[in-house]
């Protein structure tokens, strides 16, 4: 079943107030890690110091997370431009309306998703 012209339009427009919302959210999370550290000094213990690249180390871990949604997002703006919104890019399959309705950037069915995760494809 083929999206129609209505239903893609909806996507798109999602989707790029998602990108606007991610880009936001990489950027300033990316310029919190590389903020220098000015409350490190001799006062400060050992302990602080480390929760305090804990921290950072976080912060690296969601931003990588956002950025991966992120291209994501873009990929899926592609296949809108494509004209291949809502086809998988495995198998080809529709993408079932229930899935991109949860997850819009979404560019594959569930099976081929779990299958690409599991290193199978």
């Amino acid at each position: 079943m083929a999206l129609k012209k209505q239903d893609i339009a909806k996507f798109k427009k999602r989707l790029e107030e998602l990108r606007d919302q991610m880009t936001h959210l990489v950027r300033g999370a990316s310029e919190e890690v590389k903020k220098p550290d000015d409350a490190k000094g001799y006062s400060q213990h050992q302990a602080d110091e480390g929760t305090d690249d804990f921290d950072r180390t976080i912060s690296l871990q969601v931003t990588n997370k956002e950025f991966t949604i992120l291209r994501q997002i873009e990929r899926a703006l592609e296949k809108i431009d494509e004209e291949t919104y809502g086809v998988c890019d495995i198998t080809g399959e529709d993408i079932p309306l229930a899935r991109l309705e949860a997850v819009p950037y979404a560019t594959m069915t569930v099976k081929a998703q779990e299958k690409f995760e599991k290193g199978l494809l």
